[in-house]
This record gives structure tokens, sequence and C-alpha cells, in this order.
């Protein structure tokens, strides 16, 4: 399933794939493959993202 949570918060901050990426410490493709829904991240990645985007886990990453 596409995040696109993840996408419009990181796009909302006018951010890059490459650009959150570098600020969490991987590679602008992992983010690519999160949003696409090719790749479960781990919590401690998930919690890095969130903070870079300000957002809380339940924002970006639960499914209703």
């Amino acid at each position: 399933m596409k995040n696109l949570k993840l996408k419009s918060a990181r796009a909302a901050l006018d951010l890059s794939q490459q650009q959150l990426a570098e600020r969490v410490g991987v590679s602008r493709q992992t983010i690519s493959a999160i949003e696409k829904g090719d790749y479960n991240p781990t919590i401690n990645l998930c919690i890095s993202i969130c903070k870079v985007l300000g957002k809380t886990l339940d924002e970006l990453f639960w499914c209703e």
C-alpha cells in the first residue's frame, strides 16, 4: 500500500526524497520504496522520519 501520507508530509515541507533520506540516514531509494509501499521500515526509521517531518507515527504510518 502506498504511503501517500509520508509523501504529502514531505512535500509540505518542500523536501525532496534525497533531502529526507540524508536527514534520517538512509538512501533516497529507501524513502522511495517506503512511499511506494515496497518496503516496510523499522520502527526506529519510522520514528526518525516522524521527527524530521514533525508528525506522529499514527499520522504517517497508521493504516485506517
